[in-house]
């Protein structure tokens, strides 16, 4: 029986939100992982960098802008042992920078996703996809990877019905 992976990468702590600044203690995509999982067969695994982002908004940007221009891979808490067991992954992270934060790219770097299907997720304050989608097509030669679903980050607790439609068009519900 095919096999799915919900890899994602998240920040709860001091978050944009359409306009403002706000606290929060789960982060939005891990929010959505989450909704996701609860709604199919999915194991989940959180991207984590053993050296977090500030708690703080403006110093988290700097430092995930800092990455970005130095193609930095940030060394992560934790990998899968292996993806050989998975056909599907639902890869979900937010917009840093117009692309997924670096952190992703070291997770993708570290497999090969040949003969898998990429399902990208991005939550986002209104800069879409960016240019992720293409980033990973790039990372992950011979991967299938499937029309991302950006979702504002600040509506993720009223996203069920986008996400339901986006995984039955994917063949997942």
């Amino acid at each position: 029986m095919a096999k799915t992976l919900i890899a994602f990468f998240s920040r709860a702590d001091e978050n944009y939100f359409g306009g403002s600044m706000k606290y929060i203690e789960v982060g939005n995509t891990e929010v959505v992982a989450k909704k996701i999982q609860g709604k199919m067969d999915a194991d989940l695994f959180k991207i984590e960098m053993k050296t977090s982002y500030a708690k703080d908004y403006q110093t988290c940007i700097e430092e995930a802008k800092a990455h970005k221009k130095s193609d930095a891979r940030p060394e992560l808490t934790a990998l899968p042992k292996s993806i050989d067991g998975y056909d599907t992954i639902i890869l979900a992270y937010p917009n840093y920078w117009g692309t997924m934060p670096m952190a992703v790219f070291t997770f993708l770097e570290a497999f090969d996703f040949a003969g898998k299907t990429i399902l990208p997720l991005c939550t986002n304050e209104g800069s879409g996809m960016g240019s992720s989608e293409r980033d990973i097509k790039k990372l992950c030669p011979g991967a299938a990877i499937k029309d991302g679903l950006p979702l504002n980050g600040s509506n993720v607790g009223k996203s069920d019905a986008q996400i339901e439609r986006w995984l039955k068009t994917n063949g997942l519900l």
